[in-house]
């Protein structure tokens, strides 16, 4: 269902948490889960992106356990008849293989993996064997340590290269090159100032040939930039980005606020897409 280059796809960002940096605890029941996706499918949304442990910058780590009780309901109420489309992907964004194994039989469609399958040896078998699309997102670290992790020699570079590695790593294991999507991992072991780089020369990351994922959704370098300390109050800097990184070439736009990105998008496609 999706022609890269020629639109721009809406993933709307579920999180099934009590502590992510804007809308922890929100949507974080089955009930709640299912009426914020409908609302996004209404929106605009293509995929429903489905996480149950913040990424923040200090967020802890929950147990393999506590992720699957958050993560495996939602998606399982979701499925069920007249919440959303048949033939709409969920995603579920987490970096353990076993919840990817269970979410995927519960009814999900894509993996999110913010460590591109360096966190669990067993991600990238797994991902394999179901045969389903995966995000390699760049990262270091974990939540805990990845802003004390953003020395680059050369930043773009070592982007690209870091990411080809995980390519080549998932085609080893024995994904297909179609099943993969990268993501540069925008406020991930970056600056503000590396943020803005990244944005500012996405389209160097189309020389990897494959869909590019950007996520930059109300990050705390539109805080920095707007003096905006609130998250909720950052949607029109996160549209100024959205922008940007269409223009530059992003293929999905990982996001909280619909129907607002949803018309940036519109906007945008038609001047640069057409």
């Amino acid at each position: 269902m999706f022609d890269w280059g020629h639109s721009t796809y809406i993933m709307g960002v579920l999180n099934v948490t009590p502590d992510s940096f804007s809308d922890g605890g929100q949507f974080n029941t089955p009930a709640l889960a299912q009426e914020r996706a409908r609302y996004m499918v209404l929106n605009g949304a293509d995929i429903i992106d489905v996480g149950g442990q913040s990424t923040r910058p200090g967020a802890p780590l929950v147990s393999e356990t506590e992720e699957m009780q958050r993560v495996i309901p939602v998606i399982k109420a979701l499925r069920e008849e007249n919440c959303l489309p048949p033939d709409l992907p969920i995603s579920v964004d987490t970096f353990r293989a076993s919840v990817v194994r269970a979410a995927i039989a519960a009814g999900a469609n894509w993996v999110n993996d913010i460590t591109a399958g360096t966190a669990d040896r067993d991600m990238l078998p797994v991902v394999a064997e179901l045969g389903v699309p995966f995000v390699l997102m760049h990262s270091r670290g974990t939540p805990q340590t990845m802003q004390t992790l953003t020395n680059y020699q050369n930043l773009i570079a070592d982007i690209i290269s870091a990411l080809q590695e995980r390519v080549e790593a998932a085609l080893q294991a024995g994904l297909d090159r179609s099943q993969l999507i990268i993501d540069p991992g925008i406020g991930f072991a970056k600056t503000h100032d590396q943020n803005l780089e990244i944005l500012r020369r996405l389209a160097e990351f189309r020389s990897l040939g494959l869909p590019i994922l950007v996520g930059p959704s109300r990050k705390s370098f539109i805080g920095h930039i707007l003096n905006q300390p609130q998250p909720q109050e950052r949607v029109w800097g996160t549209a100024a980005a959205c922008t940007i990184a269409i223009a530059h070439g992003a293929d999905i736009i990982r996001i909280h606020d619909l129907p607002q990105m949803r018309d940036v998008c519109r906007v945008a496609d038609a001047i640069y897409r057409r």
